[in-house]
């Protein structure tokens, strides 16, 4: 192991029992506890051939490898939330040995705590909302038919019968869709609003598209992220049910709970070089 770095999962306070001995980290190794007044990095070994500065620079854009990487980190962390309030860190968070990790532990110290602080108990939720791919579609005919509920009628579409008959399908077409994302903005506000009220905190994500959406998932609208209570999740979840099938068109998606990682930032002091999720950083030999 002295010939190995050390990955590093989260940082938690002190577990009241040790981490289940079935549990597996990156690269096969059990994860282990390395105590520093008053905190825990969850730390487990990895080879230097795969993340030393080179090497892990190259995994990172074999999409294989991060997603194994991914999933391991996750197993982690998800086995810690279930037994305290882990602050999770960065994919790929690597220190040379543990008095490196001792170290960030000595000098983050104030930062980690305020987190620590501000995340116990407490877990993330996601939410998602999608727009129906064929919602407010609007290619029904020249009358723009639609539903008694707003939505795009599912008579099929006729066939046009010149170009400005087409032009006039277009834009009826055009316009239903535009009603209907208008509609469905409404809807996201509010709920966003009414969960935001559940929540000691909330984020409002980048919405998803391209490859990081499934074909037929429609359009995301929403993709937030609230920091709850473990005490109100059931409120939490409940308020969400009361919107499933009140606008057609519209889907909601919810996740968790996780562990908080949209939440490891220090309002306080801004975002540390650990905080956040999403990023690699490579400390072995030292940060690029």
């Amino acid at each position: 192991m002295n010939d190995d770095l050390r990955y590093v999962y989260a940082v938690c306070r002190p577990l009241a029992a040790p981490l289940h001995a079935d549990l597996i980290g990156v690269g096969g190794a059990p994860p282990r506890q390395l105590v520093h007044e008053g905190l825990v990095a969850v730390v487990s070994p990895v080879p230097e051939r795969d993340f030393g500065r080179e090497p892990l620079r190259a995994h990172l854009e074999d999409l294989h490898w991060l997603a194994a990487t991914a999933r391991a980190h996750q197993n982690v962390v998800a086995a810690l939330a279930t037994v305290t309030c882990p602050l999770p860190l960065r994919l790929a968070t690597v220190f040379h040995d543990d008095s490196g990790v001792r170290a960030m532990l000595e000098d983050e110290s104030e930062r980690l705590h305020r987190i620590l602080d501000r995340i116990d108990g407490h877990v993330e939720w996601g939410v998602k909302v999608w727009l129906g791919a064929s919602a407010g579609d609007g290619d029904e005919g020249a009358d723009g038919g639609r539903g008694a509920d707003g939505s795009a009628a599912s008579s099929p579409a006729r066939v046009p019968r010149s170009g400005r008959d087409y032009l006039r399908c277009r834009r009826a077409g055009n316009a239903a869709r535009e009603e209907a994302l208008a509609r469905a903005e409404v809807f996201t506000r509010r709920l966003h609003g009414d969960l935001a009220r559940y929540a000691a905190d909330a984020r409002l994500h980048p919405v998803q598209s391209g490859p990081l959406t499934d074909a037929g998932s429609g359009r995301n609208i929403l993709n937030s992220a609230y920091l709850v209570p473990r005490t109100w999740s059931e409120e939490f979840l409940e308020l969400i049910g009361r919107t499933e099938g009140t606008r057609p068109g519209l889907r909601v998606e919810v996740t968790g709970p996780w562990a908080a990682y949209s939440f490891t930032d220090d309002p306080d002091a801004g975002e540390g070089p650990h905080g956040g999720e999403g990023a690699a950083r490579q400390d072995a030999g030292g940060a690029p």
